[in-house]
């Protein structure tokens, strides 16, 4: 989701919980790819988890 790729880890829960909220009010093929994109990205780098 679109938190897991903003922050993972280093959100709490309020942000964490706009986040969730933004992805479905915003939903789209497009978003849906542009979170596929940014999760290679926080994967290979690592940031925000523990």
């Amino acid at each position: 989701g679109l938190w897991q790729v903003s922050g993972r880890s280093d959100l709490d829960l309020e942000e964490s919980t706009r986040l969730d909220l933004q992805y479905v009010e915003n939903w789209s093929p497009a978003f849906d790819a542009m979170i596929l994109a940014k999760t290679v990205k926080a994967v290979l780098g690592g940031r925000g988890a523990y």
